[in-house]
């Protein structure tokens, strides 16, 4: 019984490491979609972050 505990201690300890690529992944892949979308919406990407002006109402 006592190696099953320590077999399941050093697992549990190994997992969260071996996760944490596939969450930066997802961060990253979240990140772009939202870009995406905003870009979908006229945003751009600049300092700051304004919406695109349509060349009718600037003149």
């Amino acid at each position: 019984m006592k190696k099953r505990q320590i077999l399941s201690v050093v697992t549990f300890l190994l997992i969260p490491p071996l996760l944490s690529g596939c969450w930066t992944l997802v961060a990253a892949g979240a990140g772009a979609y939202g870009g995406y979308k905003m870009k979908e919406k006229g945003y751009t990407l600049q300092n700051p972050i304004t919406k695109e002006k349509s060349k009718q109402s600037s003149q």
